[in-house]
C-alpha cells in the first residue's frame, strides 16, 4: 500500500511539473511573439500630414482628422493596458468575469493579447493571438487550447484589423494594401489586406470625425453548431482621451451579432494606458 501511495504520488507531482513547464512554455511564446511584433515599429516613421488623406472618402478624412494631430509621429505598434469584463456565458447570463490584459498590437502582422479574468476564487488566464488561442484555469489546468490552422487565422485577422482601426489608426492609412471607400455621410470602410487575408470594417464617425462604431462581418464559429462562418461583429466606442498625438477611445463593448437583437457584448474594455514606443 505504501508502495502505490508513494507511485500516486510521484505521478501527480510529475503531472504537476508537466503542467508548469507547459504554461513556462506559453510566457515563453508570448514573449518572443510580442518582441517580433515590437520590432516592427519604425524609430522614425513619417509625421502625419492632411495631405495623405486628401484623396479619402470624407467620412475618412474626418476619422483621421479627428484621431491623429498633424505632425504626430505616425507609429503603428500600440502597447495597450486594459481592464474591464469578459462574458463566459450568454446574452441571457453573460456570466462575466473582471479582466485586466496587456495587448501587443500590430497590424497587419498580428497580435497578442495576455489577459487574466477572476470571479471569486476562479481564476482564466492565458492568452490570445494570430497563431493561438490558449487558456488556463487557476493557472495550471488547460481548458482551451487551439489555432495554428486557416479558420483561426482569419478568425483573428479580423479581429486586429478592427481593432486597429481603434486603437493604431497611423496602420490603417492608405496605401497599397489599405484601401478606403465611402459607405454613406458617417460611413466609411477600410479593406487591409495581408497575404492571402483580406478583411473590410465599417467605421461611423459623428459630424466631428469620433468614431462611434466599428463593424464588420467576422469569420468565426461563435454560434450553436461551433460552425466556422461570416458573422456580424462590432463595437461601441466612448471616453476618448490623447495618447501621443493620437485621440483614442478608452472605453470599448464589443460582441457577436452586432446590430441585431442578439448582440452579447462579452468584451468590455476600459483602456488604462496606450504607448507607441520605437523599437
Amino acid at each position: 500500500m505504501e508502495r502505490f501511495i508513494g507511485f500516486i504520488f510521484s505521478l501527480v507531482i510529475i503531472v504537476l511539473l508537466a503542467l508548469l513547464v507547459r504554461r513556462g512554455l506559453d510566457h515563453l511564446a508570448d514573449r518572443r511573439r510580442i518582441a517580433q511584433l515590437a520590432s516592427l515599429q519604425s524609430e522614425h516613421p513619417d509625421p502625419f500630414s492632411l495631405h495623405m488623406i486628401k484623396d479619402l472618402p470624407e467620412p475618412a478624412r474626418r476619422f483621421f482628422q479627428f484621431c491623429i494631430e498633424p505632425g504626430t509621429p505616425l507609429f503603428t505598434v500600440a502597447f495597450i493596458n486594459m481592464t474591464g469584463q469578459f462574458g463566459m456565458g450568454t446574452k441571457a447570463k453573460p456570466d462575466y468575469l473582471k479582466m485586466a490584459a496587456n495587448q501587443a498590437l500590430a497590424c497587419p502582422a498580428g497580435f497578442v493579447w495576455k489577459m487574466n479574468a477572476t470571479r471569486g476564487l476562479m481564476r482564466v488566464s492565458g492568452s490570445d493571438s494570430a497563431s493561438w488561442t490558449r487558456f488556463w484555469l487557476m493557472g495550471l489546468l488547460p481548458v482551451a487550447r487551439m489555432g495554428n490552422n486557416p479558420d483561426h487565422k482569419r478568425s483573428a485577422f479580423g479581429r486586429y484589423v478592427s481593432e486597429a482601426v481603434i486603437w493604431s489608426p497611423a496602420a490603417v492609412l492608405p496605401g497599397p494594401d489599405v484601401e478606403w471607400t465611402l459607405i454613406g455621410n458617417d460611413c466609411a470602410r477600410v479593406t487591409v489586406r495581408h497575404d492571402e487575408l483580406e478583411q473590410s470594417v465599417d467605421i461611423t464617425v459623428d459630424e466631428d470625425g469620433r468614431p462611434t462604431t466599428v463593424s464588420f462581418e467576422r469569420w468565426t464559429n461563435a454560434n450553436p453548431e461551433k460552425r466556422y462562418q461570416l458573422q456580424p461583429f462590432g463595437a461601441f466606442l466612448s471616453d476618448y482621451e490623447s495618447f501621443q498625438g493620437f485621440r483614442l477611445p478608452t472605453h470599448v463593448e464589443a460582441g457577436n451579432d452586432f446590430g441585431t437583437d442578439r448582440y452579447f457584448p462579452f468584451f468590455i474594455a476600459d483602456v488604462r494606458s496606450i504607448m507607441f514606443p520605437p523599437k
